[in-house]
Formats: C-alpha cells, structure tokens, sequence
C-alpha cells in the first residue's frame, strides 16, 4: 500500500453551497456559514483554524445565495472609512483582520447540488497534484486554551505520517445514520488505521460508532476516484465513498482529535456553541456565566 509525501497543506477547501434547510427561514436569505456564533460567523472560524494550521490558499465551493460569503473576506471600503472617519480603531481592526493579507481567497461555483464529493471534486483545478485540507464550517470545533487548532492537530500528524487522515470520535450508536463511519484498527497513540467506511449506515449495520466529522486531510489521488464515482447514499457523490477506494491504494488513518465538536448543522448543536463560546468571550464571559446561573 502507498504512502502519500508529505508536502506542507497550504490547501484548504471549504464547501459551502448547502441550503442551509434545518435553520429555514433564517437561511433563506443568507447562507448558514454566515450565522453567527457569538460575534464571528461560523465559516470565519473554520477560516482562522485553517489559517493556524499554515494554510495560504482558501477555496470556497459557493452556490447560488452565497454571495455574502464573498462579501465578507472582501474589502469593506466604506465601511472602514466610516469606522476611520469616527475614529473606532479597535471596530476597524477587527474588519481589516477577517482575514491576513498574505491568504488568498479563490471561490468556485457548484452549479449542481452532487453533494460533497463533488463539492471537493470541484477544487480539483486549484490543488493540482498537492494534498489538501477539507473543513466543513458547521462542523465547529473548539479547543481549550493553548492547545492546537484541529486542523493543526492533523497537519502536524500529516507531517509525521504522509497518509490521508480524517477526524473521529466516537457517537452513539442510535446516531450512526448521521456520520460516515469507519472501522479501524489501532496504529499509534491517536491514530488508527481505517480498515472500511460506509456513508450512514443504520445503527444496526454500522462497523463501530467512529464517526467522521468535518476535518479531512486527503490525497490529491482521491480526485481520480471521485470523477469516477456514480451517485451513492442520498443520490449524491459522496466524499466517502472516494475515501473508500483511495483505501485500496493509500493508508488512511482516523486521527482522535483533542477538542470539542459541535454540530452547528443542527439548532442545538448551535445554541451550545453560543453558549461554549459566550462563556470564554474576553469582554462578557463571566457576565454571561452569573446570567446563566440567576437562570437555572
């Protein structure tokens, strides 16, 4: 079985042309990667973690309705002039840092929903023959203070390894139907080897309750596999199912990330990360926590 190089991950694709349906009609007019949590939007979250991890280069896979997402790594002249005619240089920093000068923003459009296999095939131009990093924003992961970024987790591990890795942990197994999930067998600290992986399975016919959430290190070799696939679970060209036959050629490896995941796909899964977030906001987090208890 091959092993990939280990070339940095100066990469990083973003799919962001879902509709957004399980947070209607607050999406209807604006895409669900804009929602804010707390103060930032979700996808600028999944933009500084790519960032940390030493990614130059964003791809966004946009669709129709997601011009706003454009809008917001562009520059704001008028804004930053108002904000510098008022002279409020802590508001005008914040605008000017959505993103560093020196990261390059690319956006492609998905004309068709194919789903998120083909929501990366999409990015094939862009990569080339580099490996890559694939973060789904409503995916919202958080880690405790001073630890690494996830995504700067696996990059590291990339570096040692040279294999394809995709973040697990572990779910009930009622909620298999949700996650592509893996079965794996033990490899390092941290690592296990992925051994097969099916697109929700029912709870009944899941290979364990490893789920893949949405932080992926992937091959360039996987983009010959997705051109190829036809339509799988749901109708859709799903990213999985190229995971699977890059299996048969690569090693794969499902990497336990340190940190926490909430599912900002789903309303709850959201008001927790409102509320995880709000509790260590700098300027209002212990308010926010005597509010929470005068509460309860």
């Amino acid at each position: 079985m091959k092993t990939n190089n280990k070339a940095a991950i100066k990469k990083a694709v973003f799919p962001v042309a879902g509709l957004g349906s399980r947070f209607l009609p607050a999406t209807k007019a604006q895409p669900k990667e804009m929602l804010p949590v707390v103060d930032k939007p979700l996808i600028q979250y999944a933009v500084e973690e790519a960032v940390a991890a030493g990614v130059t280069d964003l791809i966004f896979i946009t669709g129709r309705n997601k011009r706003a997402i454009e809008d917001h790594f562009d520059i704001a002249y008028e804004l930053e002039a108002e904000l510098e005619a008022a002279n409020k240089t802590a508001l005008l920093e914040l605008v000017r840092n959505a993103i560093p000068k020196h990261i390059n923003c690319i956006y492609i459009r998905q004309s068709v929903p194919l789903g998120l296999g083909h929501a990366v095939l999409c990015a094939r131009p862009v990569i080339g023959d580099e490996p890559f990093a694939v973060l789904l924003a409503d995916d919202f992961m958080d880690v405790d203070a001073g630890q690494r970024p996830v995504l700067a987790q696996m990059t590291a591990q990339y570096e040692q390894e040279g294999a394809s890795l995709l973040a697990v942990h572990d779910v009930p197994r009622a909620e298999t139907r949700q996650y592509g999930i893996v079965s794996a067998a033990p490899f390092k600290p941290g690592l296990e080897l992925v051994n097969a992986i099916v697109e929700k399975p029912a709870p009944e016919a899941a290979p364990s309750t490893l789920a893949v959430v949405g932080r992926y290190v992937l091959s360039n070799r996987i983009f010959g596999f997705l051109e190829n696939l036809g339509k799988g679970a749901g109708g859709e060209i799903q990213l999985t199912d190229g995971i699977a036959a890059l299996m048969r050629e690569e090693r794969v490896l499902a990497y336990r990330y340190a940190g926490t995941r909430y599912d900002c796909g789903s309303k709850l899964g959201y008001l927790k990360a409102n509320v995880a977030m709000g509790l260590k906001h700098p300027e209002f987090g212990a308010a926010f926590g005597e509010y929470l208890e005068d509460i309860r």
